[in-house]
């Protein structure tokens, strides 16, 4: 495998453009949209997958379906959390996780279901926050320690919409490049 083809495999929808910003009411209003969308994509995309599929890498060296599943799960609880530090404080610093050996952890053995359904409720208490916002709130930050920067939540929901196809991706591409109907 080349290089130029694991890149396109590790990034099917491209890198996310550091910056990007949900800058006008109808931007944020199809950002909603996507991410109220997001765990009924996903389930459809997973369910009926064997074992044999769950355990299948989307590319050589990465994570399983699985792992992709609660890695999403875990992800979107941070980030809800994020947004609602940024909301109710200044520039609040996060926590961020390391992200391997998280998807390392035992109950990553666990089937999809229960990751499934903590994006259901996540998605849907995101969505109801992110329409109870102004575009003033749009522009609160959080501070990123890692990226030691201010990330305002206009980004940052930018960022999560492109996490979502991004891991999507990762499971459409796999099982159309295995001929998993």
């Amino acid at each position: 495998m080349t290089d130029a083809e694991l890149e396109l495999l590790k990034y099917p929808i491209g890198k996310f453009a550091r910056g990007s910003k949900a800058e006008t009411p109808e931007r944020v209003a199809a950002c909603i949209a996507i991410l109220e969308a997001f765990p009924g994509k996903l389930r459809a995309e997973v369910e009926g997958l064997s074992e044999v599929q769950l355990e299948t890498p989307y590319r050589p060296g990465g994570w399983t379906v699985r792992q992709v599943t609660h890695h999403l799960a875990d992800s979107h609880m941070n980030a809800l959390i994020r947004f609602k530090l940024a909301l109710s404080e200044d520039n609040p610093t996060i926590k961020p996780y390391l992200q391997d050996p998280w998807s390392a952890q035992p109950d990553m053995t666990l089937a999809v279901e229960p990751s499934l359904m903590i994006l259901d409720g996540v998605h849907i208490r995101w969505a109801a926050l992110l329409k109870g916002m102004s575009m003033r709130d749009l522009d609160r930050t959080y501070f990123h320690p890692e990226q030691q920067r201010s990330m305002p939540l206009s980004e940052a929901l930018e960022l999560n919409v492109w996490h979502s196809g991004h891991h999507l991706a990762h499971i459409t591409g796999l099982k159309k490049r295995e001929g998993w109907g």
